[in-house]
């Protein structure tokens, strides 16, 4: 959105596009000037309703029609202060946007620790110093890895509503890294595991994303993973 506002304002990009507020019924779309001028209008207010949802449209018309008409004197500001205007808004987004993501921060950090209360009582599930949560599906009997080796394993990432987000499964291709690479869930959860195993992953928020989150992982959101450790230091 704040690149488009920005775009707006120093390229003109609402140029070509016209009023109809004085016309007793739709303007002629027979010539390809019309055509074009109608199709631009449209993309761009198609553009504007996911971009700027409180648009002002009267304001908004107006300053098509004064930008295209070319004469300043006719603006009702100046470039400045248009420049002034988007960078006030920018903020005011920015504010609204800090703002929405504390609250799901808070509300995330507070889902995750009642999950996590609840899942320590289960039978099977063993919590480590740190926090990190793991239940065994499938002992193995190969090595286990230290933070130095790569692995190569099978993995399927869920949020607590149990949306799966990442799925080495679903791609239908095992992945391998080193341990030191990923996060300290995943680092110190897979050297509980041996060679074979398959383990549940039940990370707290800072062994994870922490605030920042990740693409599809909001801010302090706890993660489960459903990991299969096929092997330690592939070939």
């Amino acid at each position: 959105m704040k690149k488009t506002l920005l775009a707006l304002a120093v390229t003109g990009i609402v140029a070509g596009c016209s009023t109809q507020s004085d016309s007793p019924k739709d303007p002629s779309l027979d010539s390809t000037d019309q055509k074009v001028s109608y199709g631009m209008g449209l993309a761009l207010g198609e553009r504007m309703k996911n971009d700027l949802p409180d648009l002002q449209m009267d304001q908004f018309l107006q300053g098509i029609e004064h930008g295209h008409g070319g004469d300043e004197d006719v603006s009702r500001m100046s470039r400045e202060e248009v420049q002034e205007a988007l960078m006030a808004y920018q903020q005011q987004l920015q504010e609204q946007e800090t703002s929405q993501n504390d609250g799901l921060a808070q509300k995330n950090s507070e889902a995750g620790e009642a999950f996590l209360a609840d899942n320590a009582e289960r039978d099977g599930v063993e919590t480590t110093d740190s926090g990190l949560q793991y239940e065994v599906l499938e002992e193995g009997d190969g090595d286990k890895p230290n933070e130095s080796d790569r692995v190569k394993v099978h993995y399927t990432g869920e949020l607590l509503s149990g949306e799966v987000f990442d799925s080495s499964r679903e791609r239908g291709e095992p992945v391998t890294f080193g341990l030191g690479q990923v996060i300290p869930g995943w680092t110190e959860g897979l050297q509980l595991m041996n060679e074979g195993s398959r383990v549940k992953l039940y990370i707290p928020s800072d062994l994870a994303y922490g605030p920042g989150g990740n693409r599809s992982i909001g801010p302090n959101e706890t993660l489960v993973f459903d990991v299969e450790l096929i092997e330690v230091n592939p070939e």
